[in-house]
């Protein structure tokens, strides 16, 4: 087992799964602490990184393509203080970091993980339901429904329609931007028959962001939803991302390629990664086309 404790957080990898905790530290990003403790299976992981600096280091994991909603979500755009896959270590634990990069690498070449992307999630959405308020309104997700609520600072224009419910089988994918420099951010929801054609300031299914405390907490409404759609790598739904159609597959069920299917499921289940509700919906939908 390799383990290093900091300020900054803490990082335990026992050869299979990688546990990420975050610090308490001040400078930690609301958004990683409200995240919490991240499971994350060796088969997600394209790589790992450790950088020196003069007054500290850097943990850098990388995570393969399509193996997380939150990074689908926010497309590499978290700042360093609330993504979860870094870690700022003291110079007097760079030998610690150094190890644990190690492992995690030796780990991976032992394992064979393949560094290509993936066809489904392996780590699971933020907890349901979940509400952040921040900008010109609230967004809410209950994994049926996405509901927006607007503040006393939203545009009229936007505000007379009132509250939005959106289902989730109405929506196409989920856009989330954060605020750089004058530049203002926001949380929009693609909605089938309902182009884009207002700024995320006039757009019903739009929240606008403008830089304050609690605006990365919107990627938590993001990841949740994106969790919950197709995954971007296939064509049609499934819970959590299981594709209706495998990737490189022939249409048409393949009996081998399910029975894969659910043993893949089985250990994401075991390790954690699944919880007993989403393990269950993931696999009934793959009986079904056993």
């Amino acid at each position: 087992m390799a383990e290093i404790i900091q300020k900054d957080g803490t990082w335990v990898f026992d050869g299979d799964t990688l546990r990420i905790t975050p610090g308490r530290d001040k400078n930690v990003g609301l958004l990683r602490r409200e995240l919490g403790e991240l499971v994350v299976p060796l088969g997600a992981l394209a790589g790992v990184s450790f950088e020196q600096g003069r007054r500290a280091g850097r943990l850098r994991l990388r995570l393969r393509d399509g193996a997380d909603p939150l990074l689908q979500a926010t497309g590499g755009r978290l700042a360093e203080a609330h993504d979860p896959y870094q870690l700022a270590v003291e110079p007097d634990r760079y030998g610690v970091a150094e190890y644990v990069a190690d492992e995690v690498r030796n780990a991976l070449l032992l394992e064979g993980v393949s560094p290509e992307p993936v066809g489904t999630y392996l780590l699971p959405g933020p907890s349901l339901p979940v509400s952040v308020s921040a900008g010109d309104g609230t967004a809410g997700f209950d994994g049926d429904r996405v509901r927006l609520e607007w503040n006393w600072k939203t545009e009229d224009a936007k505000a007379a329609a009132g509250p939005r419910s959106i289902p989730l089988a109405d929506i196409t994918g989920v856009e989330w931007q954060p605020a750089a420099g004058l530049e203002n951010g926001h949380l929009r929801f693609l909605v089938r028959g309902a182009p884009v054609t207002a700024p995320p300031k006039y757009d019903p299914n739009a929240v606008e962001l403008w830089g304050f405390k609690k605006d990365p907490l919107m990627a938590l409404v993001a990841a949740a939803v994106q969790a919950r759609l197709p995954h971007p790598s296939q064509g049609g739904p499934g819970p959590l991302g299981i594709p209706a159609q495998p990737a490189g597959e022939p249409e048409g069920d393949d009996h081998d390629a399910l029975l894969r299917r659910l043993r893949e499921l089985g250990e994401l289940h075991r390790d954690g990664v699944l919880t007993e509700e989403e393990f269950t919906l993931a696999k009934q939908a793959v009986l079904k086309r056993l």
